[in-house]
C-alpha cells in the first residue's frame, strides 16, 4: 500500500498537482483519509525524502522539496525509445527475424504486464486505457 501512496504523490508532483513548496497533510491525517495505518503513510514520506522528492520540517510539516526527481513525460518518453531501439539492434545482430522478436517481445509485454496488475489492483480499473502491446512494436512511435 505505502508504495501505491508513494507513486500517487509522484504523479501529483509529475503532473503538477503539487508543486515545490506544497505542504503535505500530516501522516495521521492522510492516514485516516485512506483509511490505513499511520505507519504505512509514514513510510512512503521517508521513502520520497530519502529520493529528494519531499522534505520534513520539524514541526511544520512535510513539503514537496523538488520535481527534479522526475523526469517529464516527453524525456522518459525519449529514454524509453532508446533503450527498445537497443533491443531491436541486438535482435538484428542476432538474426532473429521481425516476427520472433515481435512474438518474444509480445511475450514479455503481457508477462510484464501481469506483474504490474498483480502489484496495484487499480491498473485492473484502468486497463481499457492502456496501451496495447500492439502500441509498441517495431513500426510505431510510442
Amino acid at each position: 500500500m505505502y508504495l501505491q501512496l508513494k507513486e500517487q504523490i509522484k504523479t501529483a508532483v509529475a503532473g503538477g498537482a503539487l508543486r515545490p513548496g506544497d505542504r503535505l497533510p500530516p501522516v495521521r491525517e492522510l492516514a485516516v483519509e485512506l483509511m490505513v495505518n499511520p505507519n504505512t503513510v509514514s513510510r512512503a514520506y521517508s521513502e520520497l525524502e530519502r529520493e529528494g522528492m519531499l522534505r520534513a520540517k520539524q514541526g511544520r510539516g512535510t513539503f514537496v522539496q523538488s520535481s527534479e526527481p522526475l523526469l517529464r513525460f516527453e524525456e522518459r518518453k525519449l529514454q524509453l525509445r532508446g533503450l527498445i531501439d537497443k533491443v531491436f539492434v541486438e535482435a538484428y545482430n542476432l538474426q532473429l527475424d521481425p516476427e520472433k522478436v515481435e512474438a518474444i517481445w509480445e511475450e514479455r509485454f503481457t508477462a510484464w504486464r501481469e506483474r504490474l496488475r498483480r502489484r496495484d489492483p487499480l491498473k485492473k480499473e484502468a486497463e481499457e486505457n492502456e496501451p496495447s502491446s500492439a502500441d509498441f512494436s517495431a513500426d510505431k512511435k510510442i
